[in-house]
């Protein structure tokens, strides 16, 4: 049986892209027949990088009203419930990516990831606290406890920093980004069908060639 085409979902918690793209990139893989790979990374040392000690759509005001105005279109569009901004935005992701780093290997990856985007823009809760990483965790019926601490383990650290390492040396700049099986990268919410495509080999226009 040969195998299905696979998906890399790269993403960062505190991106209000990401958060649209986590909540529609399943139903769409599985219509496609691709396989999604999540990949949780922090997106802040690749922006510290380039100059920038915040988000994009703060150092860019009239940039980051249109972004949150686009996402309220998005959410609405999707059906998801309406956008809440929570402050600070953009928020500290450290807790919540080591114990999604950590889910990498475990079947509560994607729920954990959606309760996350779930609580931090569905509701406007802040996901920056260990402890409200625990309540998270609790929610779903796990041991959050237990697994934080598992989390902040310096092999589960180290493979956070690895995670971010393999991000720059493959192109990635933020996010979401998705790459496909032969390493075609695409950016942004707005290319994830795009890129479910490309996984199947479907080549748009001349490149079709």
């Amino acid at each position: 049986m040969p195998r299905r085409p696979t998906l890399e979902f790269w993403y960062e918690f505190a991106s209000t892209y990401s958060y649209l793209a986590a909540m529609r990139i399943e139903a769409l893989a599985e219509d496609a027949g691709v396989e999604v790979r999540w990949r949780p990374f922090l997106v802040g040392p690749i922006f510290a990088a380039q100059g920038w000690n915040s988000s994009p759509f703060n150092l860019y005001p009239a940039k980051g009203r249109h972004m949150w105005r686009d996402v309220e279109r998005e959410a609405a569009r999707l059906g998801l419930p309406p956008v809440k901004r929570p402050d600070p935005f953009p928020q500290n992701s450290l807790s919540a990516t080591r114990a999604a780093t950590y889910g990498m290997d475990h079947d509560w990856l994607v729920p954990f990831s959606k309760a996350v985007y779930e609580a931090e823009f569905a509701k406007g809760q802040s996901v920056a606290e260990p402890s409200a990483v625990v309540g998270l965790l609790n929610g779903l019926g796990l041991d959050g406890t237990v697994i934080l601490k598992q989390a902040a383990a310096e092999t589960n650290k180290g493979r956070l920093r690895v995670n971010g390492e393999e991000a720059r040396s493959r192109g990635i700049f933020g996010a979401p980004t998705f790459l496909t099986g032969d390493g075609e990268l695409f950016w942004g919410n707005d290319r994830l069908e795009q890129a479910l495509a490309w996984a199947v080999g479907d080549r748009p226009g001349a490149m079709r060639e």
